[in-house]
């Protein structure tokens, strides 16, 4: 059973990442070079209208099954992109009336994960 769930979330995010960098693609060919990042912007916003759309109507009809839900949310969304997931699980947070955790969500996300990647970056500079 769990090399099934596995083989849902591998096949789905392998599709999800291909879906990424096609959009990337597209979307940095159409907008041209820029030093602001709008091709991971539009695959987050997009990543994320895909989950919106995807819960609300599977809330709705309920046909997702297990199965499905690893294939196309754990493993297409978050292949295509994990911000998705945070905005999902934050917007969960907040229709639950848990505004102040949702913050502390928002907050912990963006600081831990940028001073992550300074620690990371730093780790790697001071290493040399």
């Amino acid at each position: 059973m769990i090399l099934t769930q596995i083989a849902f979330v591998g096949l789905g995010g392998f599709l999800g990442s291909i879906g990424r960098y096609l959009l990337s693609l597209l979307v940095t060919q159409w907008s041209g070079t820029s030093q602001f990042p709008v091709a991971t912007l539009v695959v987050n916003v997009v990543g994320c209208l895909a989950i919106g759309a995807l819960s609300g109507s599977a809330t709705r009809a309920e046909f997702l099954t297990p199965a499905l839900r690893l294939f196309l949310i754990t493993g297409l969304l978050g292949g295509f992109t994990t911000f998705s997931a945070f905005g999902f699980e934050t917007f969960l947070l907040g229709k639950e009336s848990l505004g102040m955790m949702a913050l502390a969500n928002i907050a912990a996300q963006i600081v831990l994960g940028l001073g992550a990647v300074w620690l990371g970056h730093t780790a790697l500079i001071s290493g040399r």
